[in-house]
């Protein structure tokens, strides 16, 4: 890992209607467009489904890297991520954020040591601490 600070940088680009047009140095190009709930066509990725992907995908690479330091062998880990979108004193926010996690381990694996890699993952994310939103995590461990 490199020192901190680290910065990252994106450009989007739109127009009056239509898609936006997400690019960063070095990755594929993502098209979003608003969700159904704002009048958009529900066929892309929108800055609200991003954010929730953004929560899943550090909770799992979090998780990985918990997993590796405490030396917790698993199998799989299937993340999914509700997020409520409401308006508060005149303010639209995202209010509650439920991560719901199954983790399978192999024969033999200490469900609780599990549980609690999975807790420190969550506490350990980088994009669940930018949030202001209430945050849960409902963890299923599955031993093989």
């Amino acid at each position: 890992m490199t020192p901190y600070p680290h910065h990252y940088r994106i450009h989007a680009a739109g127009g009056a209607e239509g898609e936006v047009e997400l690019t960063s140095p070095g990755l594929a190009t993502l098209h979003t467009a608003p969700p159904v709930e704002f009048g958009g066509p529900g066929d892309r990725w929108s800055p609200e489904t991003l954010l929730l992907g953004a929560l899943g995908d550090c909770f799992t690479l979090t998780f990985r890297a918990v997993a590796r330091a405490s030396k917790l062998a698993w199998t799989s880990l299937d993340v999914d991520v509700e997020g409520t979108l409401d308006r508060v004193d005149g303010k639209s926010h995202f209010t509650d954020f439920i991560l719901r996690a199954r983790l399978v381990l192999p024969a033999g694996s200490d469900a609780a040591a599990g549980e609690a890699a999975a807790h420190k993952a969550e506490r350990g994310c980088l994009i669940a601490n930018s949030l202001v939103g209430r945050r849960a995590l409902e963890v299923e461990v599955v031993i093989e």
